[in-house]
């Protein structure tokens, strides 16, 4: 679109009347000339040119979020983000619940529009409506209800298949895979909330999120600062090795603070350990989010938090780190 009007305003300038190769030339090689004195005259007052400060403005948009009015939408709606989920995990287990089925439920929302970019049609009410009910099966009285609950996602699927036509193996395959992918990994948060009345399990909890949280703020200033060496340069161009230690360090950090605590039955080396397999599930989830955008050809994956993205983009580290928390604090004796 920009070369057109481009094109429109050549025209007006000339009546109307293209501009041949010779008259081009004469009038580039009149601006250039006018615009020599101006570039000397900017230059000798200290001023940029306009078409650097253009640049500069662009790099600023581009680059993932540096730029100042990008960075502060990012910070307030992280920031926003991150008191409302705290404030849930001191208020209780069911409050816990609840964020997390609406969370999923945006994530799952999120997930299947993507997927129909790629040409599929999952059955977006099953899928949404098992997003919503995984998160509350660990608050049920019934010993592993998450099992239970896959099971009825497979028949309602199986059902839904049976009765209809047009839909096919892919169709049925992301339907089941959504809510397990967006919902089921989420709800090991509700699951680690549980684990503990009071507010340990609160504490707990917001130890293995800010684990993850502050993982990605380290990898993310120290890979801006330092970074070199591309993780992976095909899914996500913007990562780097250096900002991957970083955020390593950043979720050992939390996990150590865990264990000096004295409140929880967790030793050190297990706490390096959980710290340094949490970070690295959370890496991967970022990872395979960001080759599901990649593959479908989006940037985000919603427009739901400014300067994040949508909430699966907010929460895709945090869906295999929270689930690799609780297997480890299950496999630890923990919970």
């Amino acid at each position: 679109m920009g070369d057109n009007k481009g094109e429109k305003n050549v025209e007006t300038q000339t009546g109307g009347a293209p501009l041949t190769e010779g008259t081009t030339s004469r009038r580039a090689d009149g601006q250039e000339g006018s615009a020599a004195p101006a570039k000397e005259q900017a230059a000798a007052s200290g001023a940029k040119p306009a078409a650097a400060a253009e640049k500069a403005g662009d790099v600023g948009q581009k680059d993932g979020g540096k730029h100042p009015s990008t960075m502060t939408m990012r910070i307030v709606s992280g920031a926003i983000y991150a008191i409302g989920t705290v404030a849930c995990l001191f208020l209780g287990t069911w409050p816990t619940a609840i964020l997390i089925a609406v969370m999923a439920f945006l994530c799952c929302s999120e997930f299947l529009k993507m997927s129909r970019r790629s040409g599929r049609m999952p059955n977006d009410v099953i899928a949404l409506a098992f997003a919503v009910i995984f998160p509350f099966a660990p608050l049920s009285n019934i010993s592993d209800s998450e099992f239970f609950v896959i099971f009825a996602l497979l028949v309602v699927c199986a059902l839904w298949y049976v009765s209809t036509p047009r839909a096919n193996m892919g169709d049925v395959a992301l339907t089941v895979f959504g809510p397990i992918y967006t919902s089921l990994a989420f709800s090991s948060i509700v699951i680690i909330r549980d684990a503990f009345p009071g507010w340990r399990g609160a504490l707990l909890t917001f130890a293995v999120m800010g684990s993850i949280w502050l993982s990605d703020s380290c990898a993310y200033f120290v890979g801006s600062k330092f970074g070199k060496h591309k993780l992976a340069p095909r899914i996500s161009p913007n990562k780097s090795v250096e900002g991957f230690w970083g955020g390593m360090v950043g979720s050992v950090a939390v996990w150590v603070v865990v264990f000096a605590l004295g409140i929880y039955n967790i030793n050190l080396p297990y706490a390096i350990v959980c710290g340094v397999l949490v970070d690295a599930a959370a890496v991967a989830g970022d990872l395979f989010e960001s080759r599901i955008k990649r593959g479908v050809g989006v940037k985000d994956s919603g427009n739901l938090m400014p300067g994040h993205g949508g909430m699966l983009d907010r929460s895709d580290s945090l869906l295999f780190g929270g689930m690799t928390a609780f297997l480890l604090l299950r496999l630890g004796g923990i919970l």
